[in-house]
């Protein structure tokens, strides 16, 4: 069994997933939400992903942000995403951690 199955298996409706490692259906969920990573230059980079499902997919991105250019800064960042029973996907919400 994949960990993608396994991972799928664990999910209870309505009820979140722990973070966990990113599978690569959840990573082109991400750039397909975020043109890659970037948003408001600002590049998020994910490390993690927990799931809730809902009428669709609810995904939290724990990320590492960084600002696009030479700035040597960096923060955690939770990217919130939703992707809807069609298959559409959008960034809901971005939290500073």
């Amino acid at each position: 069994m994949s960990n993608e199955t396994a991972s799928k298996q664990n999910t209870i409706v309505g009820g979140w997933t722990a973070y966990g490692p990113l599978t690569t259906s959840d990573r082109l969920v991400f750039d397909e939400a975020t043109s890659g990573g970037k948003i408001l230059g600002v590049d998020y980079t994910p490390e993690e992903v927990s799931t809730q499902v809902v009428a669709g997919t609810n995904y939290r991105f724990l990320c590492t942000a960084k600002p696009v250019g030479p700035m040597p800064i960096q923060w955690k960042a939770i990217v919130e995403i939703f992707k809807s029973l069609e298959g559409n996907v959008h960034v809901t919400g971005i939290q500073r951690l």
